[in-house]
């Protein structure tokens, strides 16, 4: 009993010290009331960033969007390029009003102006962009037993759209064999691409062909119909 109570009481300088080694880095603590945010185009749009632990905080703000960085805030300051539409508070940054090319991940990254502490919190903003009417390539005719490829696609939405397909005015399934009126078609459907391959084709797969794009903003847009006919294409005698 009285050895357990003696290596407890070794223990508490070791931990004591462990505590104090934490305060001395100065661990702080960052964080957002809202790691994505969803806002109309040209509207305002708040990214927020809150932190404690910092003596002297240094605050800035990294934009990342695919291959695309740049400094959103450097040092608490608004960086030249976003200072005309973007301002800076101790709770995070306002946009005036976002354009779709804002959407993307924002870092706050905040740091003490000894460097001895450091944290950070990532805000995804998505600005909601309707889609547009969706440009379609349809052959005007299809080969029987060859490969036929469709395409969809819009450039406008934001998030991207996903793409369906209805031929003679019936939403085509994921899946043809699941639904009896698809059973004797041969194709597959990619709603985020907009393909839809038929291989092969068969006599079943004439018809009239309308794209529709959606995102969960704005009103789905459809293409204009476009038919194609499926047949045995014709023989043409080679020459000598």
């Amino acid at each position: 009993m009285g050895t357990g109570a003696t290596r407890g009481t070794s223990q508490l300088p070791l931990l004591a010290s462990v505590i104090l080694c934490s305060l001395a880095l100065g661990r702080g603590a960052v964080y957002t009331s809202e790691p994505e945010v969803r806002v109309a185009e040209n509207k305002p749009a708040k990214l927020s960033c809150s932190y404690s632990g910092f003596s002297s905080p240094r605050v800035e703000w990294k934009f990342a969007q695919g291959d695309i960085t740049s400094l959103v805030c450097y040092n608490n300051k608004i960086t030249a390029s976003y200072e005309d539409r973007v301002t800076f508070s101790h709770s995070g940054i306002t946009f005036h009003s976002v354009t779709r090319k804002d959407t993307g991940m924002y870092t706050c990254m905040v740091s003490d102006e000894g460097g001895n502490t450091y944290g950070e919190v990532t805000v995804k903003l998505i600005v909601l962009v309707p889609p547009s009417k969706p440009t379609v390539n349809i052959p005007s005719s299809a080969t029987i037993g060859n490969r036929a490829v469709l395409t969809c696609s819009e450039k406008d939405g934001s998030p991207p759209s996903e793409f369906y397909w209805f031929k003679d005015g019936v939403l085509m399934p994921t899946e043809p064999k699941s639904s009896r009126a698809f059973s004797n078609s041969s194709y597959s459907l990619d709603h985020k691409t907009g393909e839809l391959i038929f291989d092969p084709v068969s006599a079943f797969d004439t018809g009239e062909y309308i794209c529709q794009a959606q995102n969960g903003y704005g009103t789905p847009m459809r293409s204009e119909a476009v038919h194609m006919e499926a047949g045995h294409g014709s023989w043409v005698p080679s020459e000598y």
